[in-house]
């Protein structure tokens, strides 16, 4: 049996030599945690797989030292600015440069992606601050008022807003459908650094030189709380997926808050020197930082790090919650309006366009892109990650966290975890990512192999995969036919326990999902199914969704269809059954919602509720074509199964 070891809570993961000059610009893919990329003085963008010693890609084109990084939501994009001013966008699947976007005076200071639609914010040297729209290499419109560099922009999670931090010791809150300046914050001493809204509630946070951090109520426009006892200035801050806590990167540590009342949960101490990035995958928190030509990477466990006065336990991911984390403060605040698209005609919004801002295609503009280039340094790499075959995620492999080194003796890490190991499954509690578990035999059975169909009835008068030989010893002797009750007993006895603690586990998880039903929508409570990782919690959900037309949403669709993928797939048939009346509901309310909005013309300025419904439609699209393999593999089935898919494909053929 393994011997437990005392892991590490913090450790250095890798240290690489990043360019041949000065490291500048150093940004994580907040998709997979596991995509870096890198700026150098030496103009060039490498593009790395966190723990992979080597350079996947290398973007050249620009002509001075690159001072801003940042990646689209999806891992797809990535935009860099340079010291002269210039920005280019880069396609990573196409290897190319999508876009070259002139017009800023001085050095890029910060770069941030609209989190639905082709847009890009810009904060310069030169103390503006411009929206630029990807797909036609233009400038909708420039945001002026700060009186020093726009350090950093952040995108509120509806699209809706942006935020502004800069060297003027301000944030400045914008309005991106009225153009205006929504509200200033002052209060900071020192040049602001970072800004981050928070991931559900009208609540905005702050880090700065002046070494304190602040929240802002952005429902009220006033100072929530603020945290002073820092000794080094605010580098990067990152609220937690459930927005339970505030993480921030300071020298050499990594500081966890809370707001109301302002309070320091946890203070880790982490040799990263200066942070310059942090991320969240696999309940592990990624942080990067470079010095001259180097680049490093930590790891924290955030099982370990308490997020709240009281340490939450349960089988509940905490980057995955299921349940809204009860507010701590003496009122509920404002949550964002999240795009919930419908067969409903969009809202018209006001649309701001400045002709003088658009910035027309020109000769010099096609030279620049002529003359960027992507240099692939690792095929095998760029292939595994970037153009993957068969595969609905292109980003890096995000399955399995970053293994924790031992606390004291490094020669026993090894011996800490075996997951391969028969006796340590069966003892242990089970762990989320144990697919079907009351279908599948759980319970230790005799050595002799034994064959199972390959697909499990939905009607059975037994249960599959139970037998009365599992629970008895083996006859040695076939004149034996006398069995002591006491041996009968423990045979019995022995996958009692763990059949027990899964059973409880699955009650667990559809109790949370009832709890998140209960307090807010479908959404969510689909969103808390998925997480669990368990189909049989997402059939469960789906069978009472199907005999309700009403409650689908084609946001609800994004969720939905890649695990219909999963369930068409599966050997159980009744879940064939809700997978196939879940696809032929949406392909009949939605496909020709989702057909007609992606052959419609694009729109000319900014229409937020638009790109929403053409990002939703995009993932659907892009996720039914992949389904529609599936359904061709197995329209040749006979019987009941073969005539369901048979009807699936037809309504598929308009995606041929």
């Amino acid at each position: 049996m393994a011997v437990a070891v005392t892991t590490k809570t913090a450790w250095k993961l890798q240290e690489i030599m990043a360019h041949s000059s000065n490291v500048s610009s150093v940004v994580l893919g907040k998709g997979s945690g596991r995509m870096l990329a890198t700026g150098g003085d030496d103009c060039r963008v490498n593009i790395w797989s966190v723990s992979k010693p080597n350079c996947i890609m290398s973007l050249t084109g620009h002509t001075t030292p690159i001072e801003s990084l940042q990646v689209n939501p999806n891992e797809k994009l990535i935009v860099a600015g340079s010291r002269s001013g210039s920005i280019r966008v880069w396609d990573l699947e196409a290897a190319k440069v999508l876009r070259t976007l002139p017009g800023h005076k001085a050095n890029i200071c910060s770069l941030h992606f609209h989190p639905f639609g082709s847009f890009v914010a810009s904060g310069s040297l030169d103390t503006n601050i411009k929206l630029w729209d990807v797909r036609r290499k233009g400038c909708i419109f420039t945001f002026k008022g700060h009186t020093e560099a726009v350090r950093c922009l952040r995108f509120s999670p509806d699209g809706k807003w942006v935020a502004s931090a800069a060297d003027d010791h301000t944030v400045k809150l914008w309005d991106l459908t009225a153009g205006k300046l929504m509200f200033e914050f002052t209060g900071h001493t020192g040049p602001v650094n970072v800004v981050e809204f928070h991931p559900n509630e009208y609540l905005l946070a702050s880090g700065s030189s002046d070494r304190t951090v602040r929240f802002w109520d952005l429902e009220k426009f006033q100072v929530v709380s603020c945290i002073e006892e820092e000794a080094t200035p605010v580098r990067c801050v990152l609220f937690n997926p459930d927005g339970c806590c505030l993480y921030s990167g300071f020298q050499d540590s990594l500081r966890v808050y809370g707001w109301e009342p302002e309070r320091c949960f946890d203070v880790v101490l982490v040799n990263w020197g200066k942070v310059a990035d942090l991320s969240i995958s696999n309940n592990q928190l990624i942080g990067v930082s470079f010095a001259q030509s180097t680049v490093s990477s930590f790891v924290v466990d955030l099982s370990r790090v308490p997020k709240s006065d009281s340490i939450p336990h349960g089988l509940i991911r905490d980057d995955q919650p299921l349940v809204p984390p009860t507010p701590t403060g003496s009122s509920l605040r404002r949550i964002y309006d999240r795009p919930s698209t419908s067969c409903s005609k969009p809202q018209s919004r006001v649309k701001h366009n400045s002709e003088s801002e658009r910035h027309s295609p020109s000769s010099e503009d096609d030279r620049d892109e002529k003359e960027s280039k992507a240099e692939i340094q690792n095929q095998e790499d760029y292939k595994e990650i970037f153009q993957p075959k068969n595969a609905i995620c292109r980003t890096p492999p995000r399955n399995e966290p970053f293994p924790a080194p031992p606390e004291d003796e490094p020669g026993t890490a090894k011996e800490a975890v075996k997951p391969s190991q028969a006796a340590d499954v069966q003892t242990s509690l089970p762990k989320q990512e144990l697919p079907d578990p009351v279908q599948r035999p759980l319970i230790a059975s005799t050595s002799l192999s034994r064959t199972e169909p390959s697909v499990i009835p939905a009607a059975r008068n037994e249960p599959i995969g139970l037998k009365a030989s599992d629970f008895l010893p083996a006859v040695k002797n076939q004149s034996q036919t006398e069995l002591v009750d006491e041996e009968a007993m423990s045979q019995i006895r022995k996958g009692h326990e763990t059949m027990c603690v899964v059973l409880t586990s699955r009650h667990k998880n559809l109790d949370a999902v009832r709890a998140v039903w209960s307090t807010s929508d479908i959404k969510n409570s689909l969103d808390s199914a998925v997480a669990i990782n368990d189909l049989s919690v997402v059939v469960d959900l789906l069978n009472i969704v199907n005999q309700k037309a009403s409650l689908w949403k084609l946001d609800l669709c994004t969720i939905v269809l890649p695990q219909i993928e999963k369930l068409l797939q599966s050997k159980y048939e009744s879940y064939v059954q809700t997978g196939c009346t879940s696809l032929k509901l949406i392909l009949q309310r939605f496909l020709p919602l989702i057909t007609d909005i992606l052959a419609a013309p694009p729109s000319v300025g900014v229409d937020i509720s638009r790109e929403e419904r053409l990002h939703k439609c995009k993932l659907c699209y892009k996720q039914l074509k992949n389904i529609s393999n599936v359904v061709k593999n197995k329209s040749g089935l006979s019987g009941r199964h073969g005539s369901a898919f048979r009807e699936l494909l037809l309504l598929m053929a308009v995606l041929d």
